[in-house]
């Protein structure tokens, strides 16, 4: 039976999700249940496009990309994949009806870390579009449950909250991005001259964005507001951290919170979600 190799498949972007990344994990773990294994399928296929251009260095990415483009448009097509995180990932986009449009602007994101590029504002833009507010998009069809209407009420909203976890991801990985992939993503700025100021004027337009994003998060179904609230919370407190940490600093280590803090920030956001009424 099918049906085994699906579980199994779903098993596996779970795992995927787990290794990868224990703050969305403890996000997804606070969503309806019936809806964890979908997004840990988006999770798991975003990852494997991502460590292609981000780890893969003995390999060829370009070709590695290419493969997955393919591949991912031939499992779309049949309806199946001998791979595991791609099967699952076909399966998510049927049932809940995410756009290929969508998946297509995100692989254009991944297929500009292949080489170092010049960002300017427009390309910055498109970049952040296709590497995080798709995907928040993606997610959202599925916290929507195929209601078309409630879709496109939280559409901006959802994309806010994925640009500005995509932002606080390029200061807290800014140590890595430049020094070891050569990449630069903050338009009009030189990496020679980052210094608070610099910073402070990134971290005002990521504030702003969270703010905006907090007003769709609490229009969400109940059967996903608190994991995306738990997330939004982890980012801010990561932000915050950014903050109070100097530019020089930021530019020779990476931001992290320890997993014993995300579990306590965990049970605070409860706290904080139960008696906000969020």
């Amino acid at each position: 039976m099918k049906k085994l190799f699906d579980d199994l498949s779903y098993q596996v972007s779970k795992a995927t999700t787990q290794k990868y990344s224990t703050s969305f994990s403890l996000g997804i773990m606070a969503l309806k249940p019936e809806i964890r294994p979908a997004i840990y399928a988006i999770y798991g296929f975003v990852r494997l496009a991502d460590e292609i251009v981000d780890s893969f260095h003995d390999y060829d990415k370009e070709a590695l990309i290419a493969r997955l483009r393919l591949q991912t448009t031939e499992a779309l097509n049949e309806k199946i994949s001998l791979n595991p995180i791609l099967n699952s990932f076909q399966e998510t986009v049927h049932k809940y009806e995410i756009g290929l449009d969508l998946i297509d602007q995100f692989l254009k994101s991944m297929e500009m870390d292949l080489n170092p590029v010049d960002y300017n504002t427009e390309l910055y833009k498109e970049y952040i579009l296709g590497s995080a507010e798709v995907v928040g998009l993606m997610c959202l069809k599925v916290f929507v449950e195929g209601c078309q209407e409630k879709y496109d009420e939280l559409k901006p909203f959802a994309m806010k909250l994925g640009s500005a976890f995509q932002k606080v991801n390029f200061l807290r990985d800014l140590k890595d991005d430049y020094s070891v992939l050569g990449r630069t993503y903050f338009p009009n700025v030189d990496m020679n001259e980052f210094n608070n100021e610099v910073k402070c004027c990134i971290e005002k337009e990521i504030k702003q964005e969270f703010a905006e994003a907090l007003i769709g998060i609490k229009k969400l179904p109940v059967s996903s507001r608190f994991g995306v609230y738990l997330a939004y919370r982890y980012y801010l407190s990561l932000l915050k951290k950014i903050c109070n940490t100097p530019a020089q600093q930021i530019l020779n280590a990476r931001i992290r919170i320890p997993n014993t803090q995300k579990i306590s920030l965990m049970m605070r956001s409860y706290v904080k979600y139960k008696v906000a009424n969020v």
